[in-house]
């Protein structure tokens, strides 16, 4: 059944007009399942409430007000974007504190971002005084103040400046700067991939390196308020990293094949799939499914060498081998079932927050019943 322009959507508190079930969806469809999303808000919620931690949950991977919203319910104390054209969506969510954890640049992004200053307490997590001074002049001409954060790189690579003489160096000249408050500092331990022995050891590492940086800055009169990182792999590890005040998980509230196999999460713990449909079976040992690269994510595993682009639950034998743009390649020659042309499978994607990115609704299914439809509200949202 293809949805007509006039199909009811709904959000978190609103059920459908007229009852719908999974079957009369069209293919792709991303599902949500709510039952396991739910559990995984309430239990990250209650880890957060438990350890005496902020949690300031990152909407890159949902992209939805509404879902946003329901975090805030549970308790968080903000939410997290990385891009000003988030942050303008995420004000939907009514968010009484809304960090952007990227270095905006540019007068046209800036003032934006002054714009939604207005509207709420906006903190930026940057690495450069070159951005601090851009963002104190905004902040100056549209009378506002932002929070700052110094970002520390912990071992990823990508942002954030070195723990040490650089980063007390940032912080004085934050400090120097009118219309900004310097409320803390923030790093993403995005290299620590899984929760094997090695990854635990990271996380130890970590600890050692946060407590060391937390001491020089005790020493120099620069301690601060808010001590902010985290990420989905270490959620729940996220107590053993002293002085940590504040986490960002973005993924726990999905989860994916990733952080599945990374050991952050169960397989009953994946909320995200989406449907597909078989179109060809015309060549031995092959299925072809009609979602492929503008449906799901093409990022590979991470924490093996496996080229296999998502879990086909029907067939846990399968594996997805390669996608063109509308056709998914499936390798079922130890699919364990036989599949047919008009079967339907779910997959669940390696990396949900890129899937979601490509989807301009998703459903959201208790059973066989379609609850809600959710407009993916932040998807292309990349300035």
């Amino acid at each position: 059944m293809v949805l007509p322009a006039s199909f009811p959507f709904a959000s978190a508190e609103s059920p459908l007009e007229r009852p719908m079930f999974i079957r009369q969806l069209d293919t792709p469809a991303l599902l949500i399942d709510l039952d396991i999303m739910e559990r995984n808000l309430r239990r990250a919620a209650e880890y957060a409430r438990a350890h005496d931690l902020r949690l300031r949950p990152h909407t890159k991977t949902h992209k939805i007000p509404a879902l946003a919203r329901m975090q805030l319910d549970l308790g968080a104390a903000g939410i997290t974007v990385a891009k000003v054209g988030e942050a303008e969506v995420m004000l939907a969510a009514d968010p009484p504190d809304l960090l952007v954890a990227y270095p905006i640049i540019g007068r046209s992004k800036l003032e934006r971002l002054v714009a939604v200053a207005r509207r709420t307490r906006v903190t930026v997590m940057l690495d450069s005084l070159h951005v601090a001074r851009q963002l104190s002049d905004a902040a100056r001409e549209g009378h506002v103040e932002f929070g700052v954060l110094a970002e520390i790189d912990v071992g990823l690579g990508r942002t954030g400046v070195t723990p040490g003489d650089e980063l007390v160096e940032l912080i004085r000249g934050l400090l120097r700067l009118p219309y900004l408050s310097y409320e803390g500092i923030g790093f993403y331990p995005g290299h620590i991939k899984s929760l094997d022995n090695d990854g635990l050891e990271q996380i130890a590492e970590l600890d050692r390196l946060l407590e060391a940086t937390l001491e020089r800055l005790r020493r120099e009169g620069l301690s601060p308020r808010i001590v902010s990182g985290g990420s989905t792999p270490t959620l729940y590890h996220s107590h053993r990293i002293r002085g940590l005040t504040e986490i960002r998980p973005g993924t726990y509230i999905f989860n994916d094949r990733n952080t599945w196999l990374a050991g952050a999460c169960k397989l009953e713990d994946c909320a995200a799939s989406i449907l597909v449909t078989v179109v060809s079976t015309a060549r031995p040992g092959q299925v072809i499914v009609d979602g492929g690269s503008k449906t799901f994510s093409s990022d590979r595993l991470t924490p093996t060498p496996e080229v296999s682009f998502g879990y086909v639950v029907e067939a846990p034998g399968a594996v997805f081998t390669r996608m063109n743009e509308e056709h998914g390649f499936l390798d079922v020659r130890r699919a364990g079932v036989e599949l047919a042309v008009g079967d339907r499978l779910r997959i669940i994607p390696n990396h949900i927050c890129t899937a979601m990115n490509l989807h301009e609704r998703v459903y959201g299914v208790r059973g066989d019943r379609v609850e809600v439809v959710w407009e993916v509200a932040g998807r292309g949202k990349l300035q």
